[in-house]
């Protein structure tokens, strides 16, 4: 310190002795300046932190487990876990070394910040929220300090608010924890994984508890040291929600909403397979927000249906195609509908030819939800995307771009039968099998389907060709006004 004073008081001092023989000190004042900020990096990048950062400690948790649905699993993990901090005097008396660390995995929206919420406030905890990102800088000791300073900044905060026990939160952890190593040009990353390392093992305080909690949703970044005993002792998954864990997101969202009397929640629920919490949240936002643009005061299912289409596909886009370009697509997007009711009844959601985000039009399906697939479900669903294609082919006689993402979804499905063992080739891998074998078998699967698929639809062609001359009319069909057009035909099994 006393070094950094004299060289401060040097450099004015020349400052001043040229400055009074007249000489232009700028240049000498810049480069001073210049020197002076890499002398004192870190305190002015503390300085500006403390200036611009908001504190947790005045953090305010307003949200329990009971605010939290679709994750009954998780949460009864949880709180196993969290019975360790609430009764720690048995846990004392029966000799269980405390829980230091606890990971929620998984896909991003899924409720693991909340989940941190509501563990804090359970256990009746301070709370302190981080994420990975603000550790890593490119100035060598900036992200090892701030470990420091997390930490005791956590149990100052529990002392002052007359807490036992405190939650640290660190979000996005596989930016501080990504394995050592991998970061070869900048070993600033390694040097803050080093010291969140020595901080976990070394959380002492005789009257607070520390609990550190992380969530990623690429738990396979994480380095082993971060993941033994002792350190992370638990990695709790949150995985999407199923349908009835769905249907409880919703109704927890539309609580403070109008909602008509005869919306059906279940079958919204039904038709957003694959959408994680967040997703819901903002298909009850969205169909809200579509209610006051057609200044009605209670939110209606078609509003909940166009809120999915919207969270899916995106805003609808003044891009109008020609009416022969539209009508090519009422004909694909009504394909790929015949086929996923002819094989499974009752999965199409809807059928639009209404332009939204890349795409000119759009067949939702209600996706099924199984955990296991035969080799006849993945063969089902190659049908499905193939059957766009294959409809542009009977009634023009060729293709269009339209079915590009289609054939490649029939790729990775091809490829999924293969390395499940499901084709001829056996017990097999995509990554060891030449790719000329490789092509040759993927194509067969699906030049295969494709026959099968296009013998259906020449038998049905007039009933395609009428839905998709409604299509151009309506811009859209509803699944149960579609399978009401089956059923005048006959029933498709």
């Amino acid at each position: 310190m006393v070094a950094k004073e004299l060289t401060i008081g040097t450099l004015l001092a020349v400052v001043l002795i040229l400055a009074f023989k007249g000489f232009n000190v700028f240049p000498v004042a810049l480069f001073a300046g210049i020197g002076l900020f890499f002398l004192y990096r870190t305190e002015v990048i503390d300085f500006v932190e403390s200036m611009t950062e908001q504190k947790n400690k005045d953090y305010l948790i307003s949200i329990n487990f009971d605010q939290i649905g679709g994750q009954e699993g998780p949460k009864k993990e949880l709180l196993e876990a969290l019975d360790f901090i609430v009764n720690k005097d048995l846990v004392s008396k029966l000799g269980i070394r405390p829980l230091k660390g606890i990971i929620l995995a998984g896909p991003p929206g899924t409720g693991k910040t909340l989940l941190a919420k509501a563990a804090a406030k359970f256990t009746d905890s301070s709370f302190i929220a981080t994420s990975g990102s603000e550790f890593v800088e490119m100035y060598a000791g900036v992200g090892a300090k701030r470990v420091r300073k997390l930490f005791s900044d956590a149990i100052k905060l529990a002392k002052k608010e007359k807490k036992e026990s405190t939650v640290i939160f660190i979000d996005e952890i596989d930016v501080l924890g990504v394995k050592r190593g991998s970061n070869s040009s900048h070993m600033e990353y390694d040097q803050t994984l080093n010291q969140l390392l020595v901080e976990m093992d070394g959380v002492k305080s005789k009257d607070i508890q520390v609990l550190i909690m992380a969530a990623t949703n690429r738990i396979d970044l994480l380095d082993d040291a971060l993941l033994r005993p002792g350190r992370f002792d638990r990695v709790v998954n949150i995985p999407l929600p199923s349908k009835e864990g769905r249907l409880e997101i919703l109704k927890i969202h539309s609580k403070n909403k109008p909602l008509d009397d005869v919306v059906d929640l279940d079958s919204v629920a039904a038709q957003t397979f694959g959408f994680s919490g967040a997703h819901l949240e903002s298909v009850t936002n969205e169909a809200a927000i579509l209610a006051l643009r057609n200044n009605r005061v209670n939110v209606i299912q078609k509003d909940f249906q166009d809120a999915i289409e919207k969270v899916i596909m995106g805003e609808k886009i003044d891009r109008v195609p020609s009416k022969e370009e539209l009508y090519r697509v009422a004909l694909h997007e009504v394909g790929h509908g015949f086929i996923s009711e002819f094989y499974r009844p009752n999965s199409v959601a809807s059928i639009t030819v209404a332009p939204r985000g890349q795409a000119l039009g759009y067949m939702r399906q209600i996706n099924s939800e199984n955990l296991l697939e035969t080799k006849k479900t993945i063969e089902n669903m190659i049908a499905v995307t193939v059957a766009g294609a294959m409809t542009e082919k009977i009634f023009y006689s060729e293709f269009s771009t339209g079915a590009t993402n289609d054939f490649k979804e029939a790729i990775n499905l091809a490829q999924k039968l293969i390395n499940c063992g499901l084709s001829d080739l056996g017990t097999t891998n995509c990554d060891i099998l030449p790719k000329e074998i490789l092509h040759t078998k993927i194509n067969s699967i699906i030049e295969e389907v494709k026959v099968q698929t296009e013998a259906v639809l020449i038998q049905y062609k007039e009933l395609v060709k009428d839905t998709a001359e409604y299509l151009l009319t309506n811009e859209t069909i509803s699944g149960e006004d579609f399978r009401k057009k089956i059923e005048e035909v006959g029933k498709v099994n």
